[in-house]
């Protein structure tokens, strides 16, 4: 297996193409196309990430946050530590893959794991995103039903939150006449025909439409097939930032506050006091999100979770929602443990190739205890 088969299947649980549209996410250094061994998983990259994954002989480092965030304007191998990481990873034959804000804003993403840590229930998207759809109508004979939906779900088409191969199919009259210059598969050119054919409607993502197109196209009967793209305002269930959830029992505000840190394992939580004295529904972001503030308290949550929020920011929330924040790398490691299972069992047949999450922290903040 090379390593442009897990690319394309972390791709297919978090699409580059939904990532911020400043982000850097996919392959930041090495080639798809080296054979896989073993791979190691990290928050960052740093050079004991390196020396572990040469250690441990993974050719294969995946990150949530990109190396190669800003262009490159030198390769200065001497003084500066991110040329000589790349330098190093040239060297040993490693490729390093990054799924950034795609992870964040996915599906059982990083917010989502963020949820599950703190034991959250009934966990769903705090701002599910809008606009990213596409309902693709195509019209074809009843023969070819199944061949043609089959060819759009494969493709990516039919797919609404927790379902896949979802269409509606409607019964109705197909009119064509063909040129003297068509190709009809069905009746005879420079003839007016009359075919009953079936309307098959599916929800496609937009970064799927041009690739369902054309399996839609490769599998249809006719020489000319009929369909219509219409953009959707419909929120996407599977996209979003954030996430929202409750806690099977509430807690006051000091025992919700020692339940964190711990769950967490943060040594220190900044927060301020909202209007409730006890917790249960609970919203989320793991990373800097303090711009979610205001959707937390309008979605009726008692506490928001986040990372890297500004003394003002406190201070708009105060007595409004309990606010904390639970450090960037606190409210973002857990993520690696389900990107750790899914790869486990997407490798399982490659009994070879295993799967290591770095041994170590790559979290900068440290803290002073006087």
């Amino acid at each position: 297996m090379n390593c442009k088969d897990v690319f394309k299947y972390i791709e297919d649980w978090a699409p580059k193409e939904i990532a911020w549209d400043k982000d850097n996410v996919g392959l930041q250094v090495g080639n798809g196309d080296r054979k896989i061994r073993n791979v190691i998983l990290c928050l960052d990259v740093s050079m004991n990430v390196i020396n572990e994954a040469i250690k441990k002989k993974c050719n294969l480092i995946i990150s949530h946050h990109p190396l190669l965030f800003r262009p490159v304007k030198r390769i200065d191998t001497l003084n500066d530590k991110n040329s000589k990481m790349i330098e190093k990873l040239i060297k040993n034959n490693i490729s390093l893959y990054s799924a950034h804000t795609n992870l964040d804003f996915t599906k059982d993403g990083v917010s989502f794991q963020l949820a599950k840590i703190l034991k959250l229930n009934n966990i769903n998207f705090l701002h599910t995103f809008s606009e990213n759809e596409y309902k693709l109508s195509v019209f074809l004979p009843m023969d070819y039903l199944d061949e043609v939906s089959e060819a759009i779900f494969k493709s990516g088409g039919g797919k609404i939150g927790e379902y896949t191969n979802c269409s509606f199919r409607t019964l109705g009259q197909g009119t064509f006449k063909g040129s003297s210059k068509s190709k009809p598969a069905i009746g005879k050119k420079e003839i007016f025909e009359e075919v009953e054919e079936v309307k098959l409607e599916v929800v496609v993502p937009s970064w799927k439409i041009n690739k369902t197109i054309s399996a839609l196209k490769a599998a249809h009967p006719y020489e000319e097939p009929a369909f219509d793209i219409y953009p959707l305002k419909n929120e996407n269930s599977n996209t979003g930032v954030g996430a929202i959830g409750n806690l099977s029992k509430p807690m006051n505000v000091k025992k919700f506050l020692h339940f964190v840190s711990s769950r967490l394992k943060a040594k220190n939580l900044r927060y301020t006091t909202g209007r409730k004295k006890n917790i249960k529904k609970v919203a989320v972001c793991g990373g800097s999100c303090s711009e979610l503030i205001e959707k937390s308290i309008y979605a009726g949550a008692d506490a928001f979770i986040t990372a890297d929020i500004k003394y003002h920011s406190f201070q708009d929330a105060e007595k409004e929602i309990l606010l904390i924040d639970a450090g960037h790398y606190e409210t973002e490691i857990h993520a690696l443990n389900e990107i750790e299972k899914r790869l486990k069992l997407f490798l399982e047949n490659n009994h070879n190739t295993r799967v290591f999450k770095f041994s170590g922290s790559t979290n900068p903040v440290l803290f002073y205890n006087n």
